[in-house]
């Protein structure tokens, strides 16, 4: 199991972050908002790994990401430009650009 974790909203998302990433980590999908319950196993799951989170620049992702904040407060958190408003229609060099910028690993060509 790797120590590094992204979570992402939806699974064309994680599909998107899968195809720029050149090491292994686990990517899991929150598919938009979570519960309660749901978040407490996730956050307990998580526990001592490296968690990075990249959701949608808008409000539904911005939600998700106060809420992941409050629960995981050392996450490190991702962010795409504005324009592309999601993760999954982001251009892949605009992805990359981002994950490198925290040392992730990824594919030099796409």
């Amino acid at each position: 199991m790797t120590d590094k974790v992204i979570i992402v909203e939806g699974n064309r998302d994680r599909k998107k972050v899968l195809a720029v990433l050149d090491e292994e980590i686990e990517i899991i999908c929150t598919n938009g908002t979570i519960g309660l319950e749901k978040l407490d196993d996730l956050v307990d799951r998580l526990e001592g790994r490296e968690v990075f989170i990249l959701v949608d620049a808008d409000e539904s992702g911005e939600k998700l990401r106060r809420q992941l904040r409050r629960e995981m407060p050392n996450a490190v958190h991702l962010y795409i430009d504005r324009v592309f408003r999601e993760v999954e229609d982001a251009p892949y060099a605009h992805l990359s650009d981002v994950l490198q910028r925290e040392n992730i690993l990824v594919k030099k060509t796409l």
